[in-house]
């Protein structure tokens, strides 16, 4: 389970095997190993240093039932927490929504006056 969302999430970053292997500093044997479930018990430390490098929350990895498929991009989960750092709170997203949606149509507006 582990390995394969590893390796998907590797392949969408664009990563290769060395690649993460170097980033995360471990061996790329083992790192082959863990995502091919040979190893299915890898270190937490592990998963820790895979998770930083790939830019996902460690439990994203470990947790059964974690959707891989919703993952964003690095970019977006910058963003989130940026907004979380700014003291946004999930409750307030509908504003900012709204906030966006009218930058938005203002540049939309820009672009049609040209």
């Amino acid at each position: 389970m582990i390995g394969e969302k590893i390796y998907r999430i590797r392949k969408s970053r664009g990563l290769t095997l060395s690649e993460l292997a170097e980033r995360a500093n471990v061996s790329k044997s083992y790192l082959s190993n863990i995502e091919r479930n040979v190893n299915q018990n890898p270190s937490i430390q592990v998963v820790e240093k895979l998770a930083e490098v790939l830019g996902v929350e460690f439990t994203i990895l470990v947790e059964a039932n974690s959707e891989i498929g919703e993952l964003l991009e690095p970019e977006w989960v910058d963003f989130i927490n940026d907004l979380k750092e700014m003291g946004v709170k999930k409750e307030q997203l509908s504003e900012y929504r709204e906030i966006l949606k009218f930058i938005k149509w203002q540049k939309e507006e820009q672009g049609n006056d040209k």
